[in-house]
């Protein structure tokens, strides 16, 4: 196990210039891992900050389901959350998981307790797919699956489904409408349904019209559809999309090769594309940079976001 958790500590902590190639390469690097149960699981590398053994944990009082307790992470405290609890399954021997990741993303820092971390894998996008039936139960936390290649499937964590669920979704508060004196839209595009929720309580608060996809083929596929739309009516594609928002993490397309297609097509010229991804690592920055966002923004932070948008929504109006 101790070499496992090494190797894989060692990958995790490669120079973040080394993993900015990835852009655009419709791939990303999942860690596999177990939960006692005889199933793999993966989570994005970009996620995992760090791999130990799982450490002493302070039990605290009213934690929420699946949450064994806290603690202290160089001077930082952080919840502990065991994950076959927090999915609903049952370990064979009723124990906590002896390995723990430790996971950044929506701004939040989260140990993981799992059973055993097995190695991290390239995949391509395009070989992952949205499962079926993802409304109730272990379902729920799955976004979504891929096949190794001895034919073991592989079922991607839904993190943000997670953090919403355990410690509850984030609050919209008070956003003032954009003020715009014509009809402004929006289109976005995210395969989390907690995500989807949040982006279009954040979007009608701005008082814009908004329309949505669940994965970067689907986008792409209606922006072209909208683009030929544009073209066959003589009319420039700027007035019915004022702006794109992209999540990073999609099955089939990911939102770097999403907005590549889209930087490198003419008749998308002069609509930004917003890249809102939870995660929010310089390396991911740098990698949106590099296929031409025109904003990177972390999620969840309505405030955030709605001040991302605002100045690129109102420009040239």
């Amino acid at each position: 196990m101790s070499s496992v958790l090494d190797q894989a500590e060692k990958n995790l902590l490669d120079a973040v210039d080394a993993r900015t190639t990835l852009a655009g390469s419709n791939r990303m690097e999942i860690l596999l891992f177990s939960l006692g149960t005889g199933e793999t699981f993966g989570i994005n590398v970009f996620k995992v900050r760090e791999v130990s053994k799982t450490p002493f944990i302070t039990k605290a009082p009213n934690m929420p389901n699946g949450v064994e307790g806290l603690i202290s992470l160089r001077g930082n405290v952080i919840p502990v959350l065991e994950l076959s609890k927090v999915l609903g399954l049952r370990r064979p021997d009723g124990g906590l998981g002896q390995s723990m990741m430790v996971t950044e993303y929506s701004k939040r820092t989260l140990g993981f307790l799992v059973d055993e971390v097995d190695r991290i894998i390239r995949v391509e996008w395009d070989k992952v797919r949205t499962p079926d039936n993802v409304s109730t139960g272990t379902q729920s936390y799955i976004t979504a699956i891929t096949e190794l290649a001895d034919g073991t499937l592989v079922s991607i964590l839904d993190v943000e489904t997670i953090l919403a669920n355990t410690f509850g979704e984030a609050i919209i508060g008070n956003i003032s409408p954009l003020g715009a004196e014509h009809d402004v839209n929006v289109f976005f595009v995210d395969d989390s349904a907690v995500a989807r929720k949040k982006i279009a309580e954040v979007l009608d608060k701005l008082d814009v019209k908004h329309k949505h996809a669940q994965n970067g083929f689907e986008a792409w596929t209606r922006l072209e559809g909208m683009a030929k739309h544009s073209q066959a009516s003589g009319r420039p594609l700027k007035d019915e999309v004022d702006l794109i928002l992209v999540d990073a993490e999609m099955p089939e397309m990911d939102g770097y090769v999403l907005t590549k297609n889209i930087k490198e097509d003419s008749r998308f010229e002069g609509i930004p594309v917003v890249m809102h991804s939870s995660l929010s690592s310089e390396a991911n920055r740098a990698m949106g940079k590099r296929v031409g966002v025109d904003a990177y923004v972390a999620k969840f932070d309505a405030d955030n976001l709605a001040d991302t948008l605002r100045p690129l929504l109102l420009r040239g109006r």
